[in-house]
């Protein structure tokens, strides 16, 4: 089959065997690579994902142990086991078995293994966060609203201290957005704020920012159109499991959102593959798994196939299993009760193959076998064939350090995302607001103070011509009665008027006595009593 990727050979005890292909049509049907640590899963995926790459398919994938970059250096005969891959090739008939390279990018969230990869707090949206932040569903509903108000206000949400800067701001004015939105509580916004700085110590900082990745850079193909190993170093990222599994999840929907809708293509625009795929949907809340088997079920019309790998398949939601058409099962352990329901899940999901019994089968498998069904051409199950892995032509393991280097440098993304752009956004706007009002009511206090003093002043400088005038009354008061008052001389005259007076009234007194009752110097008793009476009179008249 030309048109598919060789898996491996299917019975090889049995008639020689049937040749194991991946239809390129059906490989974005989905597909799952499962089995048990040590069976060899990450050898089968990277077997299949250097036959997209050399069939001009791009690939992503994570690397999670720090072996999978090897994929982008050729493989060795004096590699570890080198001979019993060769000998595996010969088994399953690759006679023309060779070692060779692919061309590789490589990406970090980190920037340290690789270009790093950003996107903005906004393009994650609230859902993802507030998955990412372990937040419950009243606080996703305040997370919710910041994003509302942040898009309707023009604020934009790039990193997190944008994201830090919008929920101080909710926290300052809940009263108002409760009001408009509904009910914001400080509590609420205090919780997610805790959140946030967890996040931040994890390094999830690394992630949100400009420039934004652009999906297309996945898309690549080299000069002689082999499609680009795009590989994430996993390692590090692994230690905070939640970012890791939203950061694929995102991808997944920014996939989806971006790339035009194409049918079946003939090949895949791109192959996903989905390490440690259970951390996924550890602790799930149900609006997100249904987002998550949305986009695996709509996403292949985009022609994009998602291979989720995990140790056990029934780590997979049945509504997302359901889905995945190419299946690779390696070895399980039947140690648990849950290890025996999974190898009994596993064998049913398989078309039946009457010549195998699958339950058994799973157990007794060695390294390198698996049992594998692949679509047909028809869409329709291939039955299940207990197969012998093709082995990876490139290096399995990981590279040393000057090996990346030289890689990195040649990459065709070389300098695009190197450096952090940090351009205004929600952190500098608010900012720049709080101060402006801080500033303008700084200025209305100092207005308010100088009126104050103002009015102050004008009160003293009332009170005190309130006062000036009083005195003024008061010594016009004073001067006017002193100026009705007599003069010294004025006195003098009018004291020498009344002495003169008073003596020349006794004098007229005593000549009108005498004229009135005689003029006897002899005293009678009535005269006498008369003319004092007259005397006193006309002295009075005369004082």
């Amino acid at each position: 089959m030309s048109d598919g990727i060789f898996i491996g050979l299917g019975s090889p005890d049995k008639d020689g065997g049937v040749p194991q292909y991946l239809n390129l049509r059906r490989a974005n049907r989905h597909g799952l690579i499962a089995g048990a640590t040590g069976t060899g899963k990450t050898v089968t995926l990277q077997g299949i994902a250097e036959s997209f790459s050399a069939l001009g398919v791009p690939v992503f994938l994570a690397d999670v142990k720090g072996d999978l970059a090897g994929a982008a250096m050729a493989g060795s005969p004096t590699a570890k086991n080198a001979d019993k891959l060769v000998a595996r090739a010969r088994e399953i008939g690759l006679d023309n078995y060779s070692y060779a390279d692919n061309p590789a990018i490589f990406w970090d969230l980190y920037g340290e293994q690789g270009h790093p990869i950003r996107t903005t707090v906004s393009e994650m949206g609230p859902l993802l966060l507030a998955r990412l932040m372990g937040l419950n569903e009243t606080q996703e509903g305040v997370l919710t609203i910041a994003f509302k108000y942040a898009d309707e206000e023009g604020l934009l949400l790039l990193d997190l201290g944008d994201l830090q800067a919008m929920l101080a701001y909710c926290a300052e004015n809940a009263d108002a957005l409760s009001a408009r939105y509904g009910n914001v509580t400080k509590a609420s916004v205090g919780a997610i704020q805790r959140q946030l700085l967890q996040l931040d110590a994890q390094g999830a900082a690394h992630f949100f920012g400009e420039p934004a990745l652009d999906i297309h850079d996945f898309l690549k193909v080299d000069e002689k159109g082999r499609g680009y190993l795009n590989i994430l170093a996993a390692d590090k990222l692994m230690q905070s499991p939640k970012l890791y599994a939203t950061f694929l999840l995102w991808l997944l929907s920014e996939l989806f959102q971006t790339l035009p809708e194409v049918g079946d293509p003939e090949k895949p625009v791109l192959v996903f593959f989905f390490d440690e795929a259970h951390l996924l949907f550890d602790d799930v809340p149900p609006a997100l798994q249904d987002k998550v088997e949305q986009v695996v079920r709509l996403i292949r019309s985009k022609g994009v196939g998602v291979y989720f790998v995990t140790q056990n398949p029934i780590d997979i939601p049945q509504e997302i299993a359901g889905q995945l058409g190419n299946r690779v099962q390696h070895a399980l352990r039947a140690f648990t009760p849950r290890d025996q329901k999974a190898i009994k899940a596993a064998a049913d999901t398989f078309r039946i193959n009457p010549d195998l019994d699958v339950e058994t089968a799973i157990t007794e498998l060695k390294t390198g076998e698996a049992l594998v069904s692949l679509l047909a051409e028809d869409g329709s199950p291939g039955i299940v064939q207990r197969t012998l892995i093709a082995p990876p032509r490139s290096r399995l393991g990981p590279l040393d350090a000057k090996e990346r280097a030289i890689i990195q440098s040649i990459s065709p993304c070389a300098g695009k995302y190197d450096e952090a752009v940090d351009r205004e956004s929600a952190e500098e706007i608010l900012a720049a607001r709080g101060n402006a009002a801080a500033a303008a009511a700084q200025a209305a206090k100092a207005k308010d103070e100088a009126d104050k003093a103002v009015a102050q002043q004008a009160r003293v400088e009332a009170k005190a011509q309130e006062a000036a005038l009083k005195e003024k009354a008061r010594a016009d008061a004073v001067a006017a009665r002193e100026a009705t008052k007599p003069g010294a001389l004025d006195r003098a005259i009018q004291s020498a008027t009344r002495a003169a007076g008073s003596s020349v009234g006794r004098q007229v007194a005593n000549e009108l006595g005498r004229a009135v009752f005689g003029g006897s110097s002899r005293k009678s008793t009535s005269g006498g009593i008369a003319g004092k009476l007259v005397r006193g009179i006309l002295g009075s008249l005369f004082k």
